[in-house]
């Protein structure tokens, strides 16, 4: 049988380039390699390369996302998106691959771009009863009005980059004379910014992919930041404990997995996506939900992979056999 052709797209053009390098190589570690020939794309604002060895770069073509190998033409039969942030999770490159022909496993590009802009997804959501905080919106330039914020979503607050992850540019609020510097720094990651209400209680992360047809939802994380809030440092440099499956009662467990479920079939989603839940007086309230989550060892959703008892390489299988039926 022939082996399918498997290009694994990381790095981008974000905050989150490094992150991505590190998820992307992790997918091509675990693919199994008898049912795949997998090749690491790196996707910068540098240029597209595929990358077979760290002394090695082949160019690669954006007429048709061609590489040479061994001589030889390769035009991928399957993109592994591992790309976070700007152009891999906010839906460009998937429109683009969308007018090649050529399958990807994460989310469609209108889903992606929708879901990847914060405060669109969150109106959407609110719309179907899906619990949110309350949340002001500013483009960079705008007047800021102080007094009308905070009376809006109260103190303590968080100010967020719009369209960016990974924490990058999030601050929590406590005073109103940190609002403005807050304010600066998340327009340091994009024009656009969200103000939310501090949501008080316990936060999970869950994880959700289609595998045949069929919504599976990974076990339930529970986070404890050792920080004021989940940010860069929590996730990434272990200053804070991810207990899988989550410290919480089968009703609330069953709560979530059937909202996670419900935000993923009223976005129309494909592939792995990561939501993020406050679970407020026992009732969740979404935060958000990311269609190209970290997939590096410190990460979220491989840690809920192997506490449901599956491998990398089958997981990540299903992700590429799923993206082949959507064909």
């Amino acid at each position: 049988m022939k082996k399918k052709q498997v290009a694994v797209a990381m790095g981008g053009y974000s905050s989150e380039r490094d992150i991505s390098l590190k998820s992307g190589g992790i997918v091509c570690e675990f693919l199994d390699t008898k049912i795949y020939d997998v090749y690491p794309i790196h996707i910068l604002s540098s240029g597209w390369f595929y990358v077979p060895n760290a002394s090695e770069r082949v160019a690669v073509d954006k007429a048709d996302f061609s590489f040479e190998v061994a001589g030889k033409k390769v035009v991928p039969d399957i993109i592994f998106n591992t790309i976070h942030g700007t152009p891999g999770e906010d839906g460009i490159l998937a429109a683009y691959w969308h007018m090649l022909g050529i399958p990807q496993t994460s989310a469609d590009y209108y889903q992606a771009a929708l879901s990847f802009n914060k405060r669109d997804c969150l109106s959407v959501l609110k719309n179907f009863g899906i619990h949110v905080a309350n949340s002001y919106y500013l483009n960079h330039g705008s007047e800021v009005p102080v007094e009308e914020i905070i009376k809006r979503v109260g103190l303590p607050c968080f100010v967020k980059p719009n369209r960016a992850g990974s924490s990058f540019g999030i601050s929590k609020v406590k005073e109103m004379d940190a609002l403005l510097p807050a304010l600066e720094k998340a327009f340091l990651e994009d024009k656009e910014v969200l103000i939310e209400s501090a949501l008080k209680g316990t936060e999970v992360s869950v994880g959700t992919y289609r595998n045949n047809g069929e919504i599976v939802v990974l076990p339930i994380t529970e986070i404890v930041s050792e920080n004021e809030f989940f940010d860069y440092e929590a996730k990434y440099e272990g200053k804070s404990e991810e207990i899988t499956p989550a410290r919480i009662s089968e009703a609330l467990e069953e709560a979530i997995r059937k909202e996670a479920i419900r935000i993923y079939q009223v976005l129309n989603m494909n592939g792995i996506t990561r939501s993020e839940f406050i679970l407020q007086d026992d009732i969740p309230h979404f935060i958000e939900t990311n269609t190209t989550p970290g997939l590096s060892k410190e990460s979220i959703i491989p840690k809920q992979v192997r506490a449901a008892g599956l491998t990398l390489t089958d997981f990540f299988g299903y992700l590429v056999e799923s993206a082949s039926l959507e064909k």
